[in-house]
Formats: structure tokens, C-alpha cells, sequence
């Protein structure tokens, strides 16, 4: 072969430079059998954390109990929820809930009425209509002894005023009997979507 001939083979096949460093006896290259030549990333932990229920059914007596009772102001029903965690999912807390709700006393129903407020209106509501539904509150405390509770839930802002009016003026023609009933169903549904919205947010203290 003459030296043109070398030189057109070194063109054409240049020698790879030496390699400037190893990798050390300590330090394994990692690679992935199936994909020859890449180097593997070490798989992140995706191990999922307590979900809120979790941490609803681990959370100390106390701050479950107090968590509760911002959806019912009742002390019977939050001791009772209370008492017999563990939940397997939400379905289950919400039956027991239900149950619960069921099971109050005339006197639970009234301590669970001294924590409720009327529904808040949207706050571009104009003063005539605040005007209306205190008038018609006042009618209805003056007949039933305690605040109108009704549950809006999933009603849209611009409903809520008629829907309120609407609701006291239709069961201010309820005898105390009747209104008690249809208290303690609103009462119930108010807390299941309360405890719903609970579970969205809830945490419980860090454990050191």
C-alpha cells in the first residue's frame, strides 16, 4: 500500500481518541440490558403519600372531633364519627354520618342550630335584598326559635337569594313538628357536604 493509500484509509476510519478517564472498580456503569450504550435512571420513589381520609382516621381524637365539628355543630355526632374510625373510604364515612345525623336527639338538633348562620349571599348583592331575607329570617325565628338552615349545595351563586326566600317562606307553614323534620334532613345534608369538602383539605399535625 503506498502512502496515499494510508492516508485515504485514516480519512475514512479515523482512529477513536483514548478515553481521558476510567470509571473506577467502585462506581458500576448502570446500564440498561435492552438498551445497549444508555445509561439507566435510578427510578424516583412514587410511593403515593396518606391520602386526607388516611390522615382523618390516624388524626389524634381530638383534632378529628374538632374537624368535625365545623361541619356539625353537634357533640353527640362528632364523638360518635369519631369513635369508630377507621373509614375504609368516603362512602363509609359518609353513611356513618348519615346514621348519625338520624339518630340526634331534640336537644342535638338544637346545639347543632346554635352554630349555623343563614347562607351567605354573593357579595355583589344589592342591600334591598339583604333587606328581604333578614325580614323573612326574623319571621321564621320569631315562629320556629332558632335560624333557617337550608342546604344550597351545588346551586349556583346567582340562585342562592330566591332559593333561601323561597325556602323560608314555603316552610314558615310548617307546624314545629314538621319543621323539626325537615331541619334535621337539611341539618344531615349540610354535613355531608361539609365533610366532603373537609376531607379536601384536611391535615393533621406532624408526628415527631
Amino acid at each position: 500500500m503506498t502512502r496515499l493509500d494510508n492516508v485515504v484509509a485514516h480519512l475514512a476510519h479515523p482512529a477513536l481518541p483514548a478515553p481521558t478517564h476510567r470509571r473506577g472498580s467502585t462506581l458500576p456503569p448502570h446500564r440498561l440490558p435492552h438498551l445497549p450504550g444508555q445509561v439507566a435512571i435510578p427510578e424516583q420513589d412514587r410511593t403515593p403519600g396518606p391520602s386526607a381520609l388516611e390522615r382523618f382516621n390516624d388524626a389524634p381524637a381530638d383534632t378529628a372531633r374538632q374537624a368535625l365539628l365545623t361541619c356539625l355543630r353537634s357533640l353527640r355526632w362528632a364523638h360518635r364519627l369519631t369513635d369508630h374510625r377507621a373509614y375504609p373510604d368516603l362512602d363509609a364515612l359518609l353513611a356513618a354520618s348519615d346514621e348519625a345525623a338520624y339518630d340526634l336527639t331534640a336537644a342535638d338538633l338544637a346545639e347543632a342550630l346554635a352554630g349555623e348562620t343563614l347562607p351567605t349571599l354573593p357579595p355583589d348583592t344589592y342591600g334591598v335584598a339583604h333587606t328581604a331575607l333578614n325580614a323573612a329570617h326574623a319571621a321564621y325565628e320569631a315562629r320556629f326559635g332558632h335560624v333557617f338552615v337550608i342546604s344550597l349545595d351545588g346551586r349556583p351563586p346567582a340562585e342562592l337569594l330566591d332559593r333561601t326566600l323561597e325556602g323560608i317562606r314555603s316552610r314558615l307553614a310548617n307546624d314545629p313538628e314538621e319543621e323539626r323534620t325537615v331541619v334535621a334532613e337539611e341539618l344531615r345534608r349540610l354535613a355531608r357536604h361539609r365533610l366532603t369538602q373537609l376531607l379536601g383539605n384536611f391535615s393533621a399535625p406532624a408526628r415527631h
